[in-house]
């Protein structure tokens, strides 16, 4: 369709990959040089895991986002990140001197990767040094703390977002145009899972003091908020099921979850969760006039879609973390108007996502959404 060729063109023109949602380039193309913008987001990561590892090689292609301190209890990763990234020692912190990052101008907003229920203390610790703050998901353990949190940004006149980096991906983004613009019509269906084989039994995923649920919280958030960019609407009613194939391996935390999830139009979204096996990622929203799948729909990338049209030719080699923060540096930077990513999109989130574990306690049971 039209609007797809002028996206793609937009793109080779080198106007801006997220050129649809008035977000600047990254890394435009690969043949195109790196040129960075006079204005910078600086950031710090606090939690030296896996997935701040992934977030920090990104940010080595971003336009407006550069990574510039650390907060870590680890004095090994530290020095690494250190050497690597050459972050001098004024911009780096332990989480006993976190509070000391009020008195650095340095660094703007700080990305908070620990472990998820974590992210709670870690949230308002930052809140209270003044800086911007930008948290992985889930956004906590539960809707309580969520609200708490936004409270605490509020007071402190901070920003606060949620890591939700598919709202900056192309094909999500294309998917979410093409529902807003009516190209589906109206929506019928919608039909979510993500999920994976966990590995290692010790990890910290799988321990519920540090990850607050399972697979739930971890990936099935995506398919729920995936459900919610496929509808527009905010689901009114949720019926769950849980599945344990390994009681002893899944002790703490949940295995398999099935849910489904009713929206005020009349529209169900069947949606799953999974960290027992494998190839279960898909994304597929039907409307009258037409529908798009995504599949892969929620990882790393690269993204794969398909619509009634044809396929979705979309950018797929930058990465997913580089659009989000430069993404997220020309929203603060340039005081442009927030997307689905805040500490209240977030809240939506969690709120069913209590709701999901409380229809499961009930067997089952449809539970009403309460967003009070």
């Amino acid at each position: 369709m039209n609007s797809r060729r002028d996206f793609l063109q937009k793109v080779s023109l080198g106007i801006g990959v997220t050129a649809l949602a008035g977000l600047p380039v990254s890394a435009a193309t690969p043949s195109v040089p790196l040129v960075r913008a006079e204005k910078q987001l600086r950031v710090a990561i606090m939690g030296l895991g896996g997935y701040a590892n992934i977030v920090a090689e990104a940010m080595q292609k971003c336009t407006m986002a550069t990574l510039v301190g650390v907060v870590s209890g680890t004095p090994s990763k530290v020095e690494t990140w250190k050497k690597k990234y050459n972050i001098p020692d004024k911009n780096i912190y332990n989480y006993e001197t976190v509070s000391e990052l009020k008195n650095n101008p340095d660094i703007d907003i700080v990305y908070v990767t620990t472990p998820n229920s974590l992210h709670h203390k870690h949230v308002l610790q930052i809140a209270a040094t003044g800086k911007h703050v930008l948290c992985e998901k889930p956004v906590a353990d539960n809707a309580k703390q969520t609200r708490e949190m936004i409270a605490a940004c509020e007071k402190a006149g901070v920003k606060f977002y949620i890591g939700y980096r598919l709202h900056f991906e192309p094909h999500t983004r294309e998917l979410i145009r093409m529902r807003e613009s009516g190209e589906l019509g109206k929506i019928m269906h919608v039909n979510n899972y993500m999920g994976f084989k966990s590995g290692d039994p010790t990890q910290w995923r799988l321990k519920k003091a540090l990850a607050g649920g399972g697979a739930m919280m971890d990936v099935g958030v995506y398919a729920l908020n995936g459900a919610r960019y496929c509808t527009g609407e905010e689901p009114i009613w949720v019926t769950a099921q849980e599945t344990k194939t390994d009681p002893i391996k899944f002790k703490e935390v949940d295995e398999t979850i099935t849910f489904q999830l009713g929206f005020p139009s009349g529209v169900i979204a069947n949606c799953g969760t999974t960290y027992n096996f494998n190839n279960f990622e898909r994304l597929y929203v039907i409307g009258e006039k037409g529908f798009v799948e995504l599949s892969p729909a929620f990882g790393y990338g690269p993204i794969k879609g398909r619509t009634n049209a044809g396929p979705m030719d979309m950018p797929a080699h930058i990465p997913h973390q580089t659009l989000q923060m430069d993404g997220l540096a020309d929203i603060i930077l340039n005081n442009k108007p927030d997307p689905h990513i805040t500490g209240q999109e977030g809240l939506k989130d969690m709120i069913v996502v209590d709701a999901v574990y409380e229809s499961i306690r009930k067997g089952g049971q449809k539970i009403l959404i309460n967003k009070a």
